[in-house]
């Protein structure tokens, strides 16, 4: 009689299947999965590495290896992200929030500090983890999320009913600015900045997401250039608009700005040193040096 499956011995085949199949970080995925499906921590899991597994946990579980084998990203097959220390929800429809992406929440945030009845826009709202992110942060502030994709926004829209104050954020179907004419305290948004000659050469759980929120053009700059021509007609004057960019590209969108009529404030690294950020104010604001940090 063959033994039965405990959680150490799960655990072990499933980290060397994931491994044989190219997974980066097989055992930490192994155990995302089966902490998921058990409702415990990872904790848990080395504490009782010998608990035999039901066979009701053990199809359950089968079926999760077999869409991570097929190079389905975890945070789809749980169905969330921990993003800003907040538990996001995640499907398809959206883009996986990153940890890069916590800079642009950073920079936000401090910027808004203190302002009341603050008004913030975030274009390409996806999942909302931006706007939501920054609006934690910010509770004296309200927030319009926009994007093209009506997925993406019931998924939005589901996230900051969870997770913020009610009537806090409000969704707007729409290719880029929302068609009322307001101005907001800050513009945000993470915009797609892969180029099209990248975009073969992603891993393969990155192009199991939206390539709408991925691919930016042919230099990757096209919604920078929309962002920077349209910005400045919604934002207060003494607002700003902050903007994730790709590895390469800060310098890029801040000469894009500058000819528009921007200032560059701020250009901030991420952990790994890589350009990130750029905050940009309307140049009718007194001259401020490029600050790289």
């Amino acid at each position: 009689m063959a033994e039965p499956w405990t959680i150490g011995s799960l655990l072990q085949w499933t980290t060397q299947y994931f491994r044989d199949k190219g997974i980066d970080n097989p055992r930490l995925d192994a155990d995302v999965l089966l902490s998921f499906l058990l409702g415990k921590d990872r904790l848990y899991l080395y504490v009782h590495f010998e608990q035999p597994m039901q066979p009701a946990e053990l199809a359950a579980y089968r079926e999760m290896v077999k869409q991570r084998a097929a190079r389905v990203p975890v945070a789809y097959i749980t169905g969330r992200k921990e993003f800003m220390g907040l538990e996001f929800a995640v499907s398809p429809a959206v883009l996986i929030p990153r940890p890069d992406t916590e800079i642009l929440v950073e920079a936000a945030a401090a910027r808004l500090a203190g302002l009341v009845d603050g008004l913030i826009l975030d274009i390409g709202v996806g999942s909302g983890a931006v706007l939501v992110g920054t609006l934690a942060r910010a509770p004296a502030c309200r927030g319009v999320g926009v994007d093209i994709s009506s997925s993406a926004l019931i998924v939005a829209k589901s996230n900051a009913e969870r997770l913020l104050k009610n009537g806090q954020a409000e969704f707007v179907q729409a290719d880029l600015f929302p068609n009322a004419m307001q101005r907001f305290d800050a513009i945000l948004s993470n915009p797609p900045y892969i180029t099209a000659s990248e975009m073969n050469g992603l891993a393969p759980e990155v192009r199991q997401e939206p390539e709408l929120a991925l691919c930016g053009g042919a230099d990757g700059l096209d919604f920078y250039r929309r962002l920077i021509a349209g910005g400045l007609s919604r934002l207060k004057p003494s607002g700003f608009m902050a903007l994730e960019v790709g590895a390469g590209q800060a310098a890029a969108v801040a000469d894009l700005a500058q000819q528009a009529g921007w200032l560059t404030e701020a250009i901030i690294a991420d952990y790994a040193g890589i350009e990130r950020v750029v905050v940009l104010r309307p140049a009718s604001e007194a001259a401020k040096t490029t600050e790289v940090v």
